[in-house]
């Protein structure tokens, strides 16, 4: 397990799956995706499973895509492209979902908050769709994200690329609940301890009664996003603001920059 950057452990019917690559802030890189989407499927394929529960290493929950591997890639090498299975799976899992956050989330790591079931977060932790900062578009993380916020907080946090707190991310739908760091196990164990008294078909069946239509439009939407999110990670803009965020500059597209 020490090489592993997902670990996946089962506990009196709970599957925790723990993101483990705290150098590079949990950031979703080929291998994170690879082990992720394992884990996920084999937490959904056993039988013994009620409830999943997302857990991470170190200080950040997951700073979305390794910007390193997207530098200099085409639109078909991006990471991007199969990032909407991992969503996917989260979204349609028949077993309740539970995201737990010790630290911030930014943009890929927000859509994985999203696609979950529930959401929990500490006080501290803060969050940011990022993506227009560096040039590229929070497309595929839509499609989870946008059921859960309020509109008028989509525009305003999707086009800012500004940083709000967890207290911000639960009036607004993004978290089930923000809570003190000392009490955020207490808060997860609790929602755990609800899930696991449910029926599991019922539960399935629930979730997708709360999906509604949207879910039977899921493989078109996300194909979609993944081809807008791909062409900007690879188009010029999205390689400047990658170069620029790896060497610390502004953008050239900000007013002044280089002056």
């Amino acid at each position: 397990m020490a090489d592993e950057l997902v670990h996946h452990t089962v506990a009196s019917g709970v599957a925790t799956v723990t993101l483990d690559s705290p150098h590079n802030r949990n950031a979703l890189s080929a291998r994170l995706r690879a082990e992720l989407s394992a884990a996920l499927d084999s937490a959904v394929a056993d039988d013994t499973v009620r409830v999943i529960v997302l857990d991470h290493t170190g200080p950040v929950f997951c700073a979305g895509m390794d910007l390193k591997e997207a530098r200099g890639s085409g639109a078909r090498e991006q990471g991007v492209n199969d990032f909407p299975e991992i969503l996917r799976r989260l979204w349609t899992s028949p077993k309740p979902v539970v995201a737990k956050a010790a630290g911030p989330a930014r943009a890929g790591g927000i859509g994985i908050l999203a696609a979950a079931d529930l959401a929990v977060a500490v006080e501290t932790a803060t969050f940011a769709f990022s993506e227009v900062r560096i040039g590229v578009v929070p497309a595929v993380i839509s499609v989870p994200v946008l059921p859960r916020l309020q509109a008028r907080a989509a525009h305003e946090l999707m086009l800012t690329g500004d940083t709000f707190d967890a207290r911000r991310a639960a009036e607004i739908g993004l978290l089930t609940a923000a809570v003190p760091e000392d009490e955020l196990d207490a808060a997860v164990a609790s929602y755990v301890d609800s899930l696991v008294r449910g029926a599991p078909t019922a539960l399935a069946a629930t979730k997708e009664l709360l999906q509604g239509e949207s879910a039977r439009a899921l493989p078109e939407t996300f194909e979609a996003m993944q081809a807008l999110s791909a062409r900007f990670f690879a188009g010029s803009e999205g390689q400047e603001g990658i170069a620029a965020f790896a060497e610390k500059r502004t953008p050239n597209w900000v007013p002044g920059a280089g002056e």
